[in-house]
């Protein structure tokens, strides 16, 4: 009987140890906000597309009106 008791024994001291490793490393991480702020700086050119749309909205009013034109 006692080769079956055996694995569970080791497991659970394996267990125990894991904890206890975690627990003594909790300590060790700290997690600090920077002293300076995070700056992301994103330079997006949209022109090209509102012109583009404008564009399209144009020669579609162009072709509708035709007759203002």
């Amino acid at each position: 009987m006692q080769g079956g008791a055996r694995p569970i024994t080791r497991a659970i001291r394996s267990l125990v140890l894991v904890t206890a490793g975690a627990a003594a490393l909790g300590g060790c991480i700290s997690v600090e906000a920077p002293e300076r702020p995070i700056v992301i700086e994103l330079n997006i050119n949209i022109r090209q597309e509102v012109i583009y749309r404008l564009a399209a909205d144009a020669g579609n009013t162009i072709e509708e009106n035709a007759d203002i034109f």
